[in-house]
């Protein structure tokens, strides 16, 4: 199988001939970390890794082409330092927020995240119903540059493609706690319905014209779906608030997204995810991802209750490759049975983080190797 068969195989149930190998994702104080502890300089830490342990890099399924449609505002907001002091930068990001991070990155760390940063926000684009009359202004899903100008000879390459080809767009949620906030959203939610209903129907609107030209191609394999919306007990919004905000959205895109034959409809959501997942199941999405287990999330149980009707990436929890040795052993031997059962993708439960070193690193991937079939 080449990669996108294997990718999709494994998702669906289908029996791939191994699983992908995706232990996961280092940030960058990771990498500078095993730089320290054995990591060449010059070299790739996938293709080390693989080395390390003894295989062939494998084609990795990771898609390369997710950034093929642009759901982006157009033009973004003018990013710029506001005020510099006591170790704080307090920026005009690209998004219109106004935001206060740690001067231990270049402040364009809001436009390309490459560490875990905690962010402060003290003003959002979106407070007024004029606001978000302006805003709208930059979604215009016609704008020439969401697709690439070479579109249909892209079209034309990709038909007998090997890797998957993703769109990748904020949900509803997502979307809307970007404009208005986290707090300010949840309010808007209880005090004026009717303008969150307003910007969620937009939102569902532009992303559904902005897609429509990737899907009449018949080149998408996956959709996924940013929507980051749990703690670590608890959805951030009620299941009865998601059913009456959300999912009309939800199954109106995935319902697009099956009818021009993609495959694999994937959410996104840190936190304690076992209350959405009977509602995205609802909404026609048959994977979900990372599955943090310190967030109290259990892949056996879920598998138990959902079986084919949700496949799973990720989940491996990363405080225990950071321990090694036997723990890391008896986590991934408690995975065993569900990647064995098929329809998971196992990995690091999010960006591996920097407590994590090289050595525990590759004793954890050999070991991943070995359970998804590459040794």
């Amino acid at each position: 199988m080449n990669p996108r068969e294997r990718y999709i195989a494994t998702l669906t149930f289908a029996g791939p001939d191994r699983i992908p190998f995706e232990p996961g994702q280092p940030r960058e104080k990771t990498l500078a970390r095993w730089h320290r502890e054995g990591l060449p300089q010059n070299r790739d830490w996938f293709d080390f890794l693989c080395e390390s342990i003894g295989i062939q890099s494998p084609p990795t399924s990771y898609p390369p082409f997710k950034g093929l449609v642009n759901f982006r505002m157009i033009p973004t907001f003018e990013e710029k330092v506001l005020e510099h002091k006591d170790g704080h930068y307090i920026v005009q990001d690209w998004m219109g927020n106004v935001v206060e991070i740690s001067d231990e990155y270049d402040y364009t760390y809001i436009r390309h995240p490459k560490d875990f940063v905690t962010r402060k926000w003290h003003r959002f684009p979106v407070v007024t119903h004029q606001d978000f009359e302006e805003i709208k202004k930059r979604y215009d899903p016609a704008e020439p540059s969401r697709y690439p100008d070479d579109f249909k000879n892209l079209v034309n390459e990709l038909r007998d493609r090997e890797t998957v080809i993703t769109l990748q767009f904020s949900g509803p949620f997502w979307q809307l706690r970007e404009w208005c906030g986290f707090e300010p959203l949840c309010m808007m939610m209880v005090e004026d319905p009717e303008f969150v209903r307003e910007m969620i129907g937009f939102w569902t609107e532009f992303v559904s014209a902005t897609m429509a030209r990737a899907l009449d191609a018949g080149i998408v394999d996956r959709i996924w779906i940013n929507e980051d919306m749990a703690y670590k007990e608890k959805s951030m919004i009620s299941p009865a608030m998601v059913r009456e905000f959300l999912m009309p959205t939800w199954k109106r895109w995935a319902s697009e997204a099956r009818q021009a034959g993609v495959p694999i409809i994937d959410e996104d959501s840190d936190g304690y995810i076992a209350e959405l997942i009977p509602l995205w199941i609802e909404c026609g999405m048959n994977v979900c991802d990372p599955i943090e287990v310190a967030a109290g999330n259990d892949l056996i149980k879920f598998r138990g209750q959902y079986g084919e009707k949700m496949a799973y990436r990720q989940g491996v929890d990363k405080r225990c490759i950071a321990k090694g040795g036997t723990i890391i052993e008896e986590e991934l031997a408690r995975l065993g049975p569900v990647i064995k059962d098929g329809g998971y993708i196992p990995g690091c439960d999010h960006g591996v983080p920097y407590d994590i070193g090289w050595k525990e690193f590759v004793h954890y991937g050999k070991l991943l190797a070995e359970l998804t079939g590459w040794l």
